[in-house]
């Protein structure tokens, strides 16, 4: 008899409701333990056998990973927003642990992308710099919304010179709303610098790595994309490149065959809805429409690229799009295989 086990993992802060399932898909223990390294290792020692264990993506689950990883035969960290049957019929932690164990049985759970240690430490530092400039970012839109609000005008960026703040906190009549302004900037002087360092911090750590060096030769592209990508090897086809970037197209579509003379016929009649999809990296889609953004700007082979879809009738928005979605397989395809920047590769028609 197979001594194959499924273990499925409702993670807490505190505690962590576990099912486990023999190979025929029978409930054969379930527990709540610590959420703490020895307790969690202990439990799985204790089980004989095979042993396949799946937890969804969350707050702890890179540490979890990195835990569980050398003491099982396979894991999976699932994406929640996929698992359908979670939200089914009555929900607690002993019921999800048991569904999640059913559902790695079934093999129809998808995998969140979790490994490639040498990069940790990059990828860190990246999403610290994000995290950072937005809420940079968030502080400059408050300062300039309160001015909005009492309908005084604040285009350009003087309204966050330091050298130029009396002069803008004096044009507000209310005492009290002058007060807010100036917690605003006190929030804006301390972010500055820490965003400044972050930066300095993610490009002295992306010098370590030879990828930097590659894709420095794509104009627009610089280490941020790198942190987040953290490896080429994780997408196989630039179509997962484009699913995890925002880039995919999808389509919807329904009776797509019709019988004619007695023989199945494809309907070519039927309009097909299409879209980018929806569930990705919102980072890093930012970042390569930024990037495309940027390169339409700037003379060279992408804003070549831009241009003539342009003058083809292309509408601006939808090129820099077409444009987005050139610049991210050519990183893929010169980050895995070494090779040099060709601007031919831009004539390469995109699917």
């Amino acid at each position: 008899m197979s001594q194959e086990k499924y273990i499925g993992m409702d993670v807490h802060q505190a505690t962590i409701s576990v099912a486990v399932l023999d190979s025929r898909g029978k409930l054969i223990m379930e527990s709540i333990l610590e959420t703490k390294a020895a307790t969690i290792l202990e439990f799985l020692q204790a089980l004989h056998g095979s042993l396949s264990v799946t937890f969804e993506e969350g707050t702890s689950a890179a540490w979890l990973h990195d835990l569980l990883k050398p003491h099982v035969t396979r894991l999976v960290v699932c994406d929640p927003r996929k698992n359908a049957l979670l939200k089914d019929g009555s929900k607690s932690d002993r019921i999800d642990a048991r569904k999640l164990a059913e559902l790695l049985r079934g093999n129809q759970l998808t995998s969140v992308y979790h490994g490639e240690h040498g990069m940790r430490t990059l990828k860190e530092l990246g999403r610290s710099y994000v995290t950072i400039t937005k809420d940079l970012t968030r502080v400059m839109s408050r300062i300039k919304a309160l001015y909005r609000s009492w309908a005084i005008p604040c285009s350009g960026t003087s309204v966050y010179a330091p050298r130029h703040r009396a002069e803008w906190l004096g044009k507000i009549p209310e005492p009290g709303v002058r007060l807010r302004a100036e917690r605003f900037y006190q929030q804006l002087d301390l972010l500055q610098p820490v965003r400044q360092q972050a930066r300095r911090d993610l490009l002295t750590e992306s010098r370590k790595h030879h990828a930097v060096k590659l894709l420095r030769q794509i104009p627009s592209i610089g280490p941020i994309r790198l942190a987040l990508l953290q490896t080429p090897h994780r997408f196989r086809t630039k179509r997962q490149l484009w699913a995890y970037s925002g880039f995919a197209v999808e389509t919807h579509d329904s009776g797509e065959y019709r019988s004619v003379r007695g023989k199945l016929q494809r309907n070519r009649e039927r309009m097909t809805v299409r879209g980018l999809n929806g569930n990705h990296n919102r980072d890093l889609k930012n970042l390569f429409k930024s990037a495309a953004v940027s390169a339409s700007t700037h003379p060279g082979p992408l804003r070549d690229f831009y241009v003539a879809r342009v003058e083809k009738g292309m509408r601006p928005t939808m090129a820099r799009l077409t444009l987005a979605r050139k610049i991210a397989p050519i990183t893929l395809t010169i980050w895995k295989k070494g090779a040099e920047f060709d601007a031919q590769q831009l004539q390469r028609p995109t699917a």
